[in-house]
């Protein structure tokens, strides 16, 4: 089985305590408790280019580069759900 991600963020959803929350209180194992809580985005309005600018720091604190980090990011969040339903 392949390794969920956020379908927000694409942080990979390795461990349960880093699912967000329906609304219901249920765990979501769609979206990350850093971009869904309670049934709904933190940022509702954030565009995908805002998305792949909040990422980019977290990825280089990884060890990537910035430019590396934002070709990644620019490839595989267009794909997530969040990103692909607009």
């Amino acid at each position: 089985m392949s390794q969920s991600v956020c379908q927000s963020c694409g942080m990979p959803l390795a461990d349960e305590a880093l699912w967000g929350t329906e609304a219901d209180g249920s765990q979501s194992r769609d979206y990350c408790k850093y971009c869904y809580n309670e049934g709904s985005f933190y940022k509702p309005d954030e565009t995908l280019e805002g998305m792949i600018n909040t990422c980019i720091p977290f990825m280089e604190k990884e060890g990537m580069k910035a430019d590396e980090a934002r070709q990644i990011l620019e490839a595989m969040l267009p794909k997530l759900k969040r990103w692909s339903q607009g």
